[in-house]
């Protein structure tokens, strides 16, 4: 994996602030979190950040949300260079390619599309490709292992590629038409290629709806059944009080056997 580390200094804004429209958002999100908590919106308000920059964070920016947020630099900073979401040099224009180069992909094929990168965009990783369009990096596991090989390009995954559908996902950004994201070799989701591999019969399917079936308890309600007038707590007949016991009653004691 590539070492992250921030864009040298002749690349990086002396400044950086909200445009007013982002500010409020940023503040909005702030207020989420109790009073003494809003460090806990260093990911978000950051990811902003990096939205507004031209698709990377630099520097400055990291220190400006530090400072919203009353944190140290050093804190946001640890922030920034620990999740590859966060980008800390300046990218391409169209794409920025993050191919995962964990143990899955790698025996899967990923290193097919390192060769692809290479040879399309640049030999090593940030390094912009020569129209300013594109730019890639290793990184470490994406969460699809089971779609390997797969890659990250700005927020979405396309997943189950080879070296001819990477390709044609670069065409796709090139044009301006980026392809739909997911595996790109046909299969839904996370399903075994080719299609379900397990429970095929479809006798299994309708035992499953025979008994989720309402069942018959009982004789049908006429409309007779239906105009009679049902009890409740209202119309329930009260029984009748017992008579109270007179004062001479009460005060006759039984007789011992």
């Amino acid at each position: 994996m590539s070492v992250r580390r921030t864009a040298p200094a002749a690349v990086q804004p002396k400044e950086f602030a909200f445009t007013a429209e982002n500010l409020a958002w940023a503040k909005a999100q702030m207020a989420k979190f109790p009073e003494g908590r809003q460090a806990s919106a260093v990911i978000p308000l950051m990811w902003r950040a990096q939205e507004q920059h031209h698709g990377w964070l630099p520097e400055a920016a990291i220190r400006y949300v530090a400072d919203m947020l009353g944190m140290e630099h050093i804190r946001a900073m640890e922030v920034a260079t620990f999740y590859t979401m966060f980008l800390l040099q300046p990218v391409g224009k169209k794409a920025h390619i993050q191919v995962c180069g964990t143990t899955p992909c790698r025996l899967r094929g990923a290193d097919d599309l390192f060769e692809v990168c290479k040879h399309r965009i640049a030999h090593d990783p940030f390094e912009v490709s020569a129209d300013g369009n594109f730019s890639w990096e290793e990184v470490e596991c994406l969460g699809a292992c089971v779609n390997a090989p797969m890659a990250l390009i700005w927020k979405d995954t396309y997943e189950d590629l080879t070296a001819e559908s990477f390709e044609k996902i670069i065409d796709g950004f090139a044009a301006g038409n980026p392809p739909k994201p997911g595996p790109q070799n046909g299969r839904q989701f996370s399903a075994p290629e080719g299609g379900p591999t397990t429970l095929t019969d479809p006798a299994v399917y309708a035992a499953q709806s025979k008994a989720a079936a309402p069942q018959n308890t009982g004789p049908a309600l006429t409309d007779s059944d239906a105009k009679k007038p049902s009890v409740t707590a209202s119309n329930r007949e009260a029984p009748e009080p017992k008579a109270p016991l007179s004062k001479a009653g009460a005060d006759k004691k039984p007789k011992p056997n």
